[in-house]
């Protein structure tokens, strides 16, 4: 979703500065500054979202950061009685797009805080004397995050039911096919590798026709959870079908690719899961290299072609693709 917010981010951030540009006489034309700062706190936040372990927090520090930098800014143009107080609730608008529940909750209360420090910091004898001067602008910013919530709830639920496989909570081939191109633009741009892993679960159908449907729904489910458990927060996972799930790694080479494989084989074959069943997991790797564009039909084919020959060595193994050559089939 923040991919999403970046050109319209970019849009607003130059409606404020010609807002800026246009009160210079009134209120100097400094405040331009502020506003670079916190473009330069998003740019830097967007450069390592890829590479942070948790995301969200980065991406929270550089939220925090622009409302931080809007209530000094305000501070020093008038605190409450500055027309740009309202600036404050800006931010909160995007808050839902971003985070749980819990992160509106502390965005809020955070811009709160802010509000009040500015206020009472700067005019607090007018703020006593007139509350509305913080009053409205409080106001305006919890009502556009419950606004702003609700209709981020809906549009979830939606996108929700056409791009997550309703038995394993995955993604599907549908948000895989949105997804895959801006894989491409973004190694084209960054340079970065991006790996792929295919996993087939081993003699799935003797569970189905021994023990029934219900367990290999049961297994699949399990089986997906350790998945996800064993993955990045920014590492895609997806069930193309039936017990085939495919892991596309943003930023990750040939060798961490295969690393990763190997020790989501060990984590299947090592847990047991509901009904006491055991299962064990066969493994393709491929991707693309630093530096090279990323074909994702190319790079399936070629960890397909790898799974192929995990199974045909006797399953339960993690085969990487030869780079050489192409399937026909692909």
């Amino acid at each position: 979703m923040d991919r999403r917010l970046q050109s319209v981010r970019r849009a607003a951030f130059g409606v404020l500065g010609l807002v800026l540009l246009a009160s210079g006489p009134w209120v100097g034309w400094w405040t331009i500054v502020p506003l670079v700062l916190a473009a330069g706190l998003f740019r830097l936040a967007d450069a390592s979202l890829e590479r942070c372990e948790y995301p969200e927090y980065t991406m929270f520090a550089a939220w925090f950061g622009s409302q931080i930098i809007i209530a000094v800014s305000v501070a020093l143009t008038g605190g409450a009685t500055a027309a740009t107080l309202s600036w404050l609730a800006i931010p909160v608008v995007t808050l839902s797009a971003r985070f749980s529940l819990r992160g509106i909750v502390i965005g809020v209360a955070g811009t709160l805080v802010l509000l009040l420090a500015v206020a009472f910091g700067v005019n607090a004898q007018e703020v006593l004397h007139d509350p509305p001067l913080v009053l409205a602008p409080g106001g305006l910013i919890v009502a556009i995050a419950m606004l702003s919530t609700a209709l981020m709830r809906s549009d979830v639920e939606h996108r929700t039911e056409a791009v997550i496989d309703p038995l394993t909570g995955m993604l599907n081939r549908k948000a895989l096919a949105s997804r895959v191109p801006e894989l491409s633009q973004q190694a084209a741009v960054s340079g970065q590798p991006i790996g792929v892993i295919v996993g087939d679960l081993d003699r799935f159908k003797q569970i189905n026709d021994l023990h029934g449907h219900l367990a290999g729904d049961a297994v699949l489910t399990d089986v997906a959870d350790l998945l996800r458990n064993s993955l990045r927060a920014f590492d895609l996972v997806y069930r193309l079908g039936g017990e085939e799930f495919l892991v596309l790694l943003p930023g990750s080479g040939p060798e961490q690719t295969r690393a990763l494989a190997e020790r989501l084989r060990e984590a299947i074959e090592s847990t047991p899961l509901r009904g006491g069943h055991r299962v064990t997991m066969s493994f393709g790797v491929s991707g693309s290299r630093a530096g090279e564009p990323f074909d994702y039909e190319t790079e399936l084919a070629l960890a397909d072609a790898a799974l192929y020959e995990a199974k045909r060595a006797g399953r339960n193994a993690v085969r990487a693709a030869e780079r050489d050559s192409v399937p026909a089939s692909a």
